[in-house]
Order: structure tokens, then sequence, then C-alpha cells
């Protein structure tokens, strides 16, 4: 299996297969419905997740690693266990400072990474 459908309600990592998402960054779209979206992102040292915004709210969960981020104005580094909001219209991105996984629960879902 590649990607879990709309509304599957198991979704087993070990079945799905990542896509590129980047240089150095791998995107496994995992459970999601139409108001909610869960996407693990494995990131290797140096790669960039790009300055950008989408109208979408987005929680990510550094499950490991370390990253420097920016949101808005504001740049801070983050290690495993920390949290970062990032509202919809708001200019986010990243550079991973040691190899890690991000885990991004978006709301609503990312229609673009699944078409």
């Amino acid at each position: 299996m590649k990607r879990p459908e709309k509304n599957q309600r198991w979704v087993l990592n070990q079945e799905i297969e990542g896509e590129k998402a980047g240089d150095g960054v791998v995107r496994k779209v995992l459970a999601y419905c139409d108001g909610m979206m869960c996407v693990e992102n494995h990131f290797e040292q140096g790669a960039i997740g790009k300055m950008h915004n989408h109208p979408h709210t987005q929680i990510t969960y550094v499950a490991s690693g370390a990253f420097e981020f920016t949101i808005g104005e504001e740049t801070k580094t983050v290690k495993a266990g920390d949290t970062l909001l990032k509202q919809d219209g708001v200019m986010h991105g990243c550079v991973c400072l040691e190899k890690g996984i991000l885990v991004d629960i978006f709301t609503p879902m990312r229609e673009d990474f699944i078409s």
C-alpha cells in the first residue's frame, strides 16, 4: 500500500510508502478525513523545509532529531518532544540540524498531499 484511503480506520505505518517531498525529505501521509490529517516527515541532516504558508492550521510534533524552525518572524531550535503551532496563512519553514522525524497534524486535511 502506498497511501491510505480517506477515512481509513487503521493505518499501519510499516504498510505506508513514503514519497519524496524535497531533497532529503520523505513524506508519509497517514490517517486522514476531511477535517484532519496526520503526516510523518523524515528529514536527513541539512534538509530544508522551504518557507511557505497554506490555508491550514498545523501542529508539528518533533518525534526525533533537531530542527531550526522559523514561524513568522521568529526562529528557534527545537528537539524531540517539542511542538509548534502554525496557524493558517503564517509563513514557516525549517532546516534539519540532526536527522529526525516531524509529525504534522493539519486541519482541514491537505488535499494537495493526496492528489
